[in-house]
């Protein structure tokens, strides 16, 4: 899930897992921060999920996917959209 705020400077959008799927760690990796696994990675929130928050520049178009232990690549399909084997999001 990804939920988005319009900030002054950007568009904050925050990657939103559950806690325990896919088992272990998770980081979000994207055009935004080089394809690097764990630059990004989900943390757990007290509602019972795990998330990580990104400022993103507004009016662009990013595409990303999420890396789980075992180099188990995903996709969020609450992007809505997708590019090749990425989800794409529209800020």
């Amino acid at each position: 899930m990804l939920e988005r705020v319009l900030r002054r400077g950007g568009t904050e959008v925050t990657f939103v897992l559950p806690l325990d799927v896919p088992p272990g760690p998770v980081s979000v990796v994207g055009d935004f921060n080089g394809w690097q696994p764990g630059v990004h990675t989900l943390v757990p929130r007290r509602d019972g999920k795990r998330a990580v928050t990104l400022t993103l520049p507004s009016e662009r178009t990013h595409s990303f996917r999420y890396l789980a232990a075992g180099d188990y690549w995903f996709n969020d399909e609450s992007a809505g959209d997708r590019e090749g084997p990425n989800s794409r999001l529209h800020t």
